[in-house]
């Protein structure tokens, strides 16, 4: 459609349906095309009452957010929403479809809100480092109450038809437009009166919001858009409207300038960017995933086939022995039963997810599937094994998947006859929660499995990022050398707890060694084991520990304590004294090690690993491992990943930094080119 709103008057009702492609996003153009069709109706004398509605999906998906960094061109959105509410008519929202930030704080400003079914709600600025600034957290709070408002404007999560009349937020929940339109024509006829949203009253007392607020706070560590949100719903309760809107808007433009907002927009493009794939173009055909085999029952096997079965792909798990895979049936039923105990899925879906998983111990099973995914123990010599059965057993066509972390899939690959079915699906433990998918392209890899297995990924709700084949990819080679210079630290003079802590106040979800005890030190221990020796090797006392019994949380001992089974550690002599002595052994006087050296010491490897993996092709773009590591390592989204972090910070900077360690601590901070140069570009 060429046009931005159709209009149509059917009787004494105006109709304005917004048709701004593809998602109707509130930007100059669709803002004014609303606000002067609604004049043309409030001129009218024949026209009672005002409907606005969508197109197709979409009633509005929001903000355009090219405009947050080009500039907004009156009327803003807060203008158009003051002349709907200042009107002589009253107007009534049909939500046909997704209405997400904006487009909800549009709907909030008419007086009335009637859904379809198929109606999506959401405040998703808090994704963005920001909260709705055209009136959403002093509109919703006056119609829900304000915990239930805080929830939906801190979580940014979907929430249905049902779930919002359920609330209160809408009138009726209709079959289609035109059931809608029958609704407000005869109420029309009655005499509808005007029923601004913002003229009422929130319900309840402030007292409440305390509440509703810590849990979201506590995650946050101190986000700017977490803590001015809980301020603006609060300010519901306590400011007159008026105020609290102008507080809201300021604030909204405050946070929209913000070092945080702008990490999150770098985010949210660089994860629809790392969709693309340069020599695999958009209209790549896709082979058809209707069915899908998993090898290997274990937690990794298990939480693989869930999301299978989320995405409505039945699956077939294999284990050697039937016990096995009874276990592994066992525990996806109660990760499913427990998520519909909690409400988070319906008891009718979590038997539909249950019933399309079976289990079996033998391949033939296997004959028929569009893809199987191979998760089991960490070894080349098992691996090719695996693939050489199903490259016997399996039909042409079908994709033969790895989900290794960081093993050669060309070697994996060179176990069949059919080296271009076969890729690297990388996910990330545990594989029905994390959303990063690491799709692991081999040297023979068919394009067409790339886009299918790009596809796949976005079906089951992961992000997908290309990336080659090295020593760890690009996620675990990263974090390597970033582990790495943290056992280096320790050695040095550094303690476990003051890195974890160092990073971790930095925003970090979790510091490296108490990742380290919470996957099982032995993993690291066979894996270094298995690799052989490395310069330099600073995981001496990390191998000592894994030899001693001290695996971390499942044994209640690693790097830290675990009394009762605690969840976080606490600092444990023994494993200080342990260090001391490795450095004694090793000749290494401990020094006194400052908070800043640690912080930059490891995000530098972090970055300047990056640029090396960029450099050699490993990655397409440095953007794709900013969306590795926040979707897959616990880097804050509101620093953007750390190769934004390095550009915010100076590359002239980081680069000198690099250099400086390459000459003063060793070979293995050896600079990237790439990093180099676009140091000296930015100085240019």
């Amino acid at each position: 459609m060429d046009t931005l709103v159709d209009t149509e008057i059917r009787g004494r009702v105006g109709v304005i349906r917004m048709t701004r492609g593809p998602v109707n996003a509130l930007g100059h153009g669709l803002r004014s095309a609303i606000a002067e069709a609604h004049r043309a109706f409030e001129a009218d004398p024949d026209i009672t009452v005002t409907v606005l509605t969508g197109h197709g999906k979409f009633f509005s998906a929001g903000a355009d957010i090219t405009e947050f960094d080009t500039g907004r061109k009156p009327p803003l959105l807060t203008d158009l929403i003051a002349q709907l509410e200042n009107g002589s008519k009253p107007i009534v929202a049909v939500v046909n479809g997704i209405a997400y930030g904006g487009g909800l704080e549009l709907a909030l400003g008419c007086d009335y809100l009637y859904l379809l079914p198929e109606a999506q709600l959401a405040f998703p600025e808090i994704k963005l480092g920001n909260i709705p600034g055209a009136g959403g957290t002093q509109k919703l709070p006056r119609l829900i109450g304000g915990p239930k408002a805080l929830d939906i404007i801190l979580s940014g999560k979907p929430f249905g038809a049902d779930a919002a009349l359920k609330d209160g937020l809408a009138e009726a929940i209709c079959n289609d437009f035109e059931a809608a339109l029958t609704q407000i024509q005869t109420r029309a006829a009655e005499g509808l009166p005007r029923n601004r949203v913002r003229d009422r009253a929130v319900p309840g007392t402030a007292d409440a919001l305390d509440k509703a607020a810590a849990p979201h706070l506590r995650r946050a560590r101190g986000a700017l858009a977490t803590t001015a949100a809980v301020e603006a719903v609060r300010k519901a309760y306590t400011t007159p409207i008026d105020g609290a809107l102008a507080w809201e808007r300021d604030t909204f433009t405050r946070l929209n300038t913000s070092s945080e907002a702008r990490a999150q927009r770098h985010v949210f493009f660089a994860e629809r960017e790392a969709r693309k794939v340069a020599d695999v173009p958009s209209d790549t055909p896709q082979r058809p995933i209707e069915s899908a085999g998993v090898i290997g029952a274990g937690t990794m096997g298990a939480g693989i086939a869930m999301c299978l079965a989320d995405a409505g792909i039945p699956v077939t798990l294999i284990e050697q022995e039937q016990d096995r895979v009874e276990a592994g049936l066992n525990r996806i039923r109660q990760i499913y039963e427990a998520a519909r105990d909690k409400g988070r899925i319906s008891e009718d879906e979590a038997e539909a997810r249950i019933e399309r998983i079976s289990g079996s111990v033998s391949f033939e099973d296997l004959r028929t599937a569009d893809i199987v995914i191979e998760a089991v123990f960490e070894a080349m010599d098992v691996k090719r094994d695996v693939f050489a059965r199903l490259d016997a057993t399996c039909k042409p066509g079908a994709i033969l998947a790895t989900n290794t972390s960081t093993l050669d899939v060309n070697r994996i690959a060179e176990a069949t006859a059919r080296p271009h079915d076969v890729i690297g699906l990388h996910f990330f433990s545990p594989a029905h929660i994390m959303k990063l998918l690491e799709v692991v392209r081999a040297d023979k890899t068919a394009k067409d499995v790339i886009a299918t297995s790009m596809a796949l990924g976005q079906r089951i709700g992961k992000i997908p990022v290309l990336v080659g084949v090295c020593d760890g990819f690009a996620g675990n080679r990263m974090f390597i050398n970033f582990n790495r210079e943290a056992q280096i630290l320790i050695e040095e003079g550094a303690l476990p707890w003051q890195i974890d802590k160092v990073l971790t106040d930095w925003g970090l979800a979790m510091g490296p060694l108490a990742v380290m005890d919470l996957a099982g030190l032995d993993v690291g221990y066979r894996i270094r084991k298995a690799r052989g020796p490395q310069s330099p090797y600073p995981f001496t006392t990390a191998d000592r520990l894994a030899e001693a019994g001290r695996l971390g949380q499942k044994t209640g001992r690693g790097w830290y304590l675990y009394p009762d089974d605690a969840r976080r550690g606490v600092p444990d002599p023994e494993v200080e004294a342990l260090i001391h002595e490795v450095s004694r052994e090793k000749g290494i006087t401990r020094r006194d090690v400052s908070d800043d050296e640690i912080l930059h010491r490891c995000l530098w490897q972090l970055v300047n690993t990056g640029f090396q993996i960029v450099e050699e092709g490993i990655a397409q773009r440095a953007s794709d491992l900013d969306v590795i590591f926040v979707n897959g390592y616990g880097f804050p989204k509101t620093r953007g990943g750390p190769m934004l972090y390095a550009e915010e910070t100076g590359l002239e900077q980081v680069a000198a930094d690099v250099m400086r360690y390459h000459r003063d601590i060793g070979e293995h901070w050896k600079p990237s080119a790439l990093l180099l140069e676009r140091g000296k570009m930015a100085t240019a």
